[in-house]
């Protein structure tokens, strides 16, 4: 392969830029205010454009993790311009998950990148490969949280503050789901490599129904209840409140009430 069509297969993609200028566009507007009379549509695109921007960080991981593992096929497929559509599965690994996040403030995991596994030698390899997507999760929600671990809160806007909080419960959300050993979850490719081969063949007819399984079964009412205690366990770990991520949430899903923000003054 020529130097130039290394680089071609290399360059971001103008999708993804624009992606990331919506966020950054509609960040400011949260920030300054701008659009105070429709706040909650900043939020919703905010934070919408920002779970996007970690889903194509995500199969990036991958696939950039099987290229120096030894798939160079990902070159080809355009994995590593970051554009969405250039994903083997963009239905599951983009829009289910922005549906999932609009119906149920739930970071469910998308569908990963396709990677030719037997390019790749060594059990490690493999499970990191797998591991690399949620990891980027964990890194970006450790990012969006800085303000509240570091104590650099003061000056912050609080719809900002808000929406930060509610981008980072999706990110911590989708690292815990993707680290289930469900089949067809990076939390299995994990461990996979490390099964018998009568495991894995009888595993093997489970993988396409192991992401629906999960999102079922969190509308169990118990089953959420414990997941969404453990979410938000992490997030107070991190400095952000219930309190944080329920208006966050509020000011996102703006179509229901319409909510304004609360004086916190005392609280």
């Amino acid at each position: 392969m020529s130097t130039a069509a290394r680089r071609t297969d290399h360059r971001v993609s103008p999708v993804f830029l624009a992606i990331v200028a919506v966020m950054a566009v509609t960040g400011w507007a949260v920030w300054t205010g701008k659009l105070a009379a429709n706040i909650g549509l900043a939020v919703f695109l905010f934070v919408v454009s920002g779970w996007i921007v970690s889903l194509c960080l995500h199969e990036y991981a991958h696939a950039r993790t099987a290229l120096h593992s030894g798939d160079l096929s990902v070159r080809a497929k355009g994995y590593l311009t970051l554009d969405p559509f250039k994903y083997t599965h963009a239905l599951l690994s983009i829009v289910l998950p922005v549906i999932f996040v609009i119906m149920g403030g739930i970071g469910l995991p998308g569908g990963a990148v396709y990677i030719e596994r037997g390019q790749i030698h060594g059990r490690w390899r493999h499970s990191l490969i797998s591991a690399a997507g949620p990891l980027t999760n964990a890194l970006f929600a450790a990012i969006v949280t800085a303000p509240f671990w570091l104590g650099a809160l003061d000056g912050v806007p609080e719809p900002f503050r808000y929406a930060l909080a509610f981008l980072a419960l999706l990110q911590v959300s989708a690292t815990i789901l993707n680290f289930l050993p469900v089949p067809g979850l990076d939390g299995y490719g994990v461990i996979e490599p490390w099964l018998s081969l009568k495991a894995r063949r009888q595993m093997e007819p489970f993988v396409p129904f192991g992401l629906l399984a999960v999102f079922a079964l969190l509308w169990i009412p118990d089953v959420n209840r414990v997941f969404f205690d453990a979410v938000d366990a992490i997030l107070r770990a991190l400095g952000v409140s219930d309190w944080d991520t329920y208006w966050g949430e509020r000011l996102f899903r703006f179509w229901e009430d319409g909510p304004s923000l609360p004086s916190i003054e005392g609280f």
